[in-house]
């Protein structure tokens, strides 16, 4: 077999990996109530996707600091074959504390697997490749986003909730032959002292962090377990400077983010990542909640940002070798605000048409990051450091969407209730609204949702839409910070071998 063809088989790998690993958690959250209607433990399914995210978070860096010592092969297969394990456990899950369990397992092997990807692209193809297949990988990121919901709820109305947890399994076992059949590595690796110092440190104040941020609205903001918690990962994470100041070979190498670039493009993740994740939880709400339509409907309804993105992946991945970094994102953050600022005017009476092209256009400027920011944090980097610079990218953009749907979603709550009373000052008694005040799941399920009087309906999803609108335009604000971070990446662009001038 040629050199093409086996490459097309080990992109063919990369891909079935990424597109499983990063729709994992969306697939689950639209699973939720049925999951927790079988096992039980409303109290604790919070955990079943903390596990998971802190998994993943914490991993990251460290499995991509190990493929640059001793491959990204063995590594990559590692991360899938974990990954299969935890699947096929949670689907076996008999309750909700199992399943938390199993998908901490999961997502142990789901931290190996998308930045190891990308930074394979890097090592097998040419320059002037991989700004296409790097758009291509950008795209089945962001597709995976948006066909999450969609699939997790077909699968959980036509089949069962356990599925979309075995269903990964022959997605990965094609993943695992493709790359253990045709992807011969090049032993160009060297052999480093491992950071055990910077990986506890780095994993506990992960750990210590994320618990803060998914619980601090359960157990209060101010209260003993949420604040040791902060004072955990504050701790542990200067003592992971410390380490990684000191250590030969860091896990994260300080060092990378004296370069303009690569620091840029680390502060895009993050603010690209929150506001992102808003859109793929909250558009669907506003669906089902709003307009009245099913979870396979308000999954549907993301098809277009995710065609949008998916356009606006494959753009930027074409041309990285045409302009630079910054000229490309300078479109991406002008489309991305715009669309924003858009979907921040929703109301109820927000045509589907205007809401569909909204999206389109959110998702185009989006989908610029999915392609641009990961060449943008190996360029110019020897491999020995790609697999460590292409984690953290990974890492910094899921910290960003744990900290967007955690911000945000305080932030939706709070103003959902706070017009929820103020639209029934004095009506809280009356059973017609004491069930509503307590629990607004009714807008979500059709037959409930008829029976509520349509003077009551009319007030709650009004204040819904409110919620929902306040959020995206709050959203502005770290899009507008990604305006300026962009304005400072400079003229560098991705240069083929037939441009032999710089342009830095």
């Amino acid at each position: 077999m040629n050199v093409q063809k086996k490459q097309k088989f080990i992109v063919a790998g990369l891909l079935l990996g990424i597109l499983m690993s990063a729709m994992d958690n969306t697939i689950v959250a639209t699973a939720m109530g049925t999951i927790v209607s079988d096992l039980g433990g409303f109290d604790k399914f919070v955990w079943v996707t903390s596990a998971y995210m802190v998994a993943t978070m914490a991993s990251m860096p460290i499995f991509g600091k190990l493929s640059d010592m001793y491959g990204r092969k063995r590594f990559f297969i590692f991360g899938l074959i974990v990954f299969l394990i935890g699947s096929a456990l949670c689907g076996m899950a008999q309750s909700i504390v199992q399943l938390s369990i199993f998908r901490a397992i999961q997502g142990i092997g789901g931290g190996a697997l998308m930045p190891i990807a990308f930074t394979i692209i890097f090592d097998i193809f040419p320059p002037e490749k991989r700004g296409k297949l790097t758009g291509l990988f950008g795209a089945v990121f962001g597709a995976s986003s948006v066909l999450g919901p969609l699939l997790g709820a077909y699968i959980t109305e036509y089949s069962s909730w356990h599925w979309i947890f075995y269903v990964n399994v022959p997605i990965g076992i094609i993943s695992l032959f493709f790359i253990w059949n045709y992807y011969k590595e090049s032993p160009n690796t060297q052999e480093q002292k491992i950071d055990w110092g910077g990986a506890a440190t780095l994993v506990i104040a992960v750990i210590s962090l994320m618990f803060a941020l998914e619980l601090g609205g359960e157990y209060g903001w101010s209260s003993s377990p949420i604040i040791g918690l902060f004072a955990s990962f504050a701790v542990f994470f200067v003592s992971f400077f410390f380490f990684e100041k000191r250590a030969k070979d860091p896990i994260i190498s300080l060092w990378l983010f004296k370069r303009r670039l690569f620091a840029t493009s680390q502060i895009l993740a993050i603010l690209y990542g929150g506001t992102f994740i808003i859109l793929t939880v909250y558009i669907p709400i506003f669906v089902q909640a709003v307009y009245g339509g099913s979870a396979t409907n308000a999954g549907l309804i993301l098809t277009p940002m995710m065609l949008g993105s998916v356009f606006g992946s494959a753009v930027g991945g074409i041309f990285n070798t045409k302009t630079s970094f910054r000229n490309l994102m300078t479109i991406s953050v002008i489309c991305y605000f715009a669309g924003m600022l858009l979907l921040g005017t929703i109301t109820p009476d927000t045509s589907r048409t205007s809401l569909t092209l909204y999206m389109i256009l959110t998702g185009f400027g989006m989908g610029f990051s999915f392609s641009l920011l990961p060449i943008a944090s190996i360029h110019n980097l020897e491999p020995r450091f790609r697999g460590s610079a292409n984690s953290t990218n990974s890492f910094l953009r899921s910290f960003g969407m744990t900290l967007g749907v955690t911000i945000y979603g305080a932030i939706q709550n709070n103003v959902f209730t706070s017009k929820m009373t103020d639209a029934f000052k004095g009506m809280q008694g009356s059973p017609d609204t004491a069930g509503l005040m307590e629990d607004p799941r009714q807008l979500f399920q059709s037959d409930a949702r008829a029976e509520i009087p349509d003077f009551i309906l009319d007030k709650i999803v009004h204040a819904m839409s409110d919620s929902i609108s306040l959020i995206f335009t709050l959203a502005l604000i770290p899009i507008g910070l990604a305006a300026i971070t962009v304005f400072f990446m400079g003229k560098t662009r991705v240069e083929t071998p037939s441009k032999k001038e710089s342009l830095q």
